[in-house]
Formats: structure tokens, sequence, C-alpha cells
């Protein structure tokens, strides 16, 4: 009964790529999820926002099941709330940083290509990674929307569409030196299959799931469990949505018992 409660917030379902890699790892934990669909997506949101945002909805569910641990799963987040959240939070908070060191360090040819957000590719925070781990690269960046929102219709039941896929990373198409790509938002390791097809000259596809699991494991060795009596793993929404009927049915193959519907005081 007093497993670690864990939560994983993303403004999507995008950190599910993320929660699968740690759940792996980790089966027995009790898990927490909460998609913010009433402001999907965030690439598209001011800092602010996203600050207020995951603040208010990380303090609403710790009130109702005590939290042992964060997991910022969201790359655009992650560059602009951790140190609010940590303030905020005594236990641990964990983020998710685009894989650019590994990605530079496996890379044969030199030339790797940053796939994130519109608002991940801009941050300072992304360039700082890129002249620290990667100095000695050609990195190619593109910011896509459409591809976040290609996933998560994946995820709640529709096929992918490849045409509008294909659109996306046309400059990478015609690129033969591009060998290494950095999924750098939690959606795009939930369509790696079919960027794959678009991209056949790319060798390695990186992202950040493995090392977030090992970190968070890391953690909770020395982290202090809360005692708590819910053993139920939820997902949490904060709006109603078109294919809620179809997500419900496949909660349970992703490990999940039942959607709730995230009340925020306005």
């Amino acid at each position: 009964m007093n497993k670690p409660t864990l939560l994983f917030f993303d403004s999507g379902v995008g950190g599910f790529s993320v929660y699968k890699e740690v759940r792996t790892l980790l089966p027995h934990c009790h898990y927490l999820y909460c998609f913010d669909n009433e402001f999907f997506p965030y690439s598209e949101k001011s800092e602010e926002t996203i600050i207020e945002r995951t603040l208010q909805i990380c303090t609403t569910i710790n009130a109702q099941y005590p939290i042992d641990l964060i997991v910022i799963a969201c790359n655009t987040a992650s560059t602009v709330v951790l140190p609010a959240l940590r303030q905020a939070f005594s236990i641990p908070i964990v983020g998710t940083v685009p894989a650019i060191k590994p990605a530079a360090e496996i890379s044969q040819s030199k030339t790797i290509g940053l796939l994130a957000t519109k608002g991940t590719v801009k941050r300072s925070y992304v360039n700082d990674l890129i002249q620290q781990y990667a100095n000695d690269c050609t990195v190619e960046r593109i910011g896509s929307t459409k591809l976040v929102e290609i996933a998560e219709q994946k995820i709640q039941g529709s096929s992918v569409d490849l045409i509008a896929l294909k659109n996306e990373l046309a400059d990478w198409q015609t690129n033969p030196d591009l060998d290494t790509v950095i999924l750098g938002c939690t959606h795009f390791p939930l369509i790696k299959e079919e960027i794959q097809l678009c991209l056949p000259q790319v060798k390695f596809f990186m992202d950040s799931g493995t090392a977030i699991a090992k970190r968070v494991q890391s953690l909770l060795e020395k982290a202090e469990i809360k005692p708590k009596s819910a053993v139920k793993n939820f997902i949490f929404c904060t709006k109603h949505f078109e294919a809620e009927h179809k997500f419900v049915k496949a909660l349970q193959l992703w490990g999940f018992d039942e959607l709730q519907l995230l009340e925020l005081r306005s």
C-alpha cells in the first residue's frame, strides 16, 4: 500500500513515451498521469502561462494523491517550469531534456537533426546544450506542431497521416549527410516508426526515455515515500474531448484504471 506515487505531466499524451520506459523499469509504483488538453499544445503558449498551469495542476493533484516524484514529460514545459516547481515542492522533480549529447557522440557524419516543438527549438536552453555538447556538429532544426497533433491522433485511435508527416520532414529528406535525429518532443517516439519511413537515410533516432527512467529509479532509492491508501493508476485530463470513449477503452493497455476530469479553480 505504500508504493511510491509518480506523477507524469504533459500538455498531451506524448509523455506516454517516457511513462512507458519508467513503468518498464519500475512496474510496481503507483502511477498518475495528467495531460492538460485544455491548453494543448504548449508550444504555442507563453512561458508565464505554462508555468502557471503546471504549478496549478501539480498542486491540485498532490492535494488529492500525495506525490513522491514528478516527471515533467514534456520538453517544452521542462525548458521553463523546473525552477518554479522545485521551489514549490520538496520532492524530486525530473525534467525532459533533448538527447543532444548522446546524439552528438553517436553520429558518424556529425550532421544531426533536432526534431522538436516550435517552442523548444528556439529556447536559449537548447542553444546552450548544442554549444556545450554538439559544437563539432552541424545541427539542423525542425519545429513542428503538426507532428505533435499526429501523435495525439494516433494514441486516440486514428490512423497516422503519412503525407502530412512527410511534408513536415521535407527539408531533411534530401540531406544524405543526416545520420542522427533527436526526437526532442516526448510525442515523437510514439510515431518513431512513421518518422523512420520518411527518413530512410537516418541510422540513429535518439530520445530521453531510458535515461529518465534510470534517473527516476535513482531518485526513488533516496526518497521518503509518503503513506497513502490509493492504489489505482489514474489519468487526468483538463477537459472532455472528442475521442474520449476510444481513449478510455485503451487505458488498461497502458496500465491505467480510470480517466478523471481534473477540476481546476479559475
